[in-house]
């Protein structure tokens, strides 16, 4: 696993960009997007809170390949809980077990839970090391917005 910083927008076309996620569904079937990397997404996949949403509602709460060299990352039940270290644990499995199935050599990740989350990156750095290998790049210190 390697740190970098820079902006994770920077890396759109070029790698697997995850975006940390909540497990919400509203009442249209459409994810809640919080803020964070899922706000600025939709910037650049306007469509992202339906297609999510329907992924949650037809697979449930996980780690999505929701195309165009996006992933989403479940840190949280909702967008009003506390990320979850147990489920940042699972996501991260699921996330390496996708990028094998698929063959990605290079998943840029933000630190999940870790912006407006507000966990401790020194907590959650460990879970991620257990699943990411060289071909995941965590990276912080985003130039546009925190939290992604």
């Amino acid at each position: 696993m390697h740190e970098i910083t820079g902006n994770i927008w920077d890396f759109l076309d070029q790698a697997i960009i995850v975006v940390t996620t909540n497990c919400g569904v509203d009442r249209r079937g459409r994810a809640v997007i919080g803020r964070g990397c899922a706000r600025q997404a939709l910037e650049y996949f306007p469509d992202l809170a339906e297609h999510l949403g329907r992924l949650l509602q037809e697979q449930g709460a996980r780690v999505h390949d929701l195309g165009k060299g996006l992933v989403s990352f479940p840190v949280e039940e909702t967008a009003w809980s506390l990320p979850d270290l147990r489920l940042i644990r699972q996501s991260a499995q699921q996330l390496r077990d996708l990028a094998d199935q698929q063959g990605w050599t290079k998943i840029v990740v933000p630190r999940p839970g870790c912006g407006g989350g507000g966990l401790d990156w020194h907590a959650v750095r460990p879970v991620l090391q257990e699943y990411f290998d060289e071909r995941f790049y965590v990276i912080s210190i985003v130039t546009r917005v925190s939290g992604c």
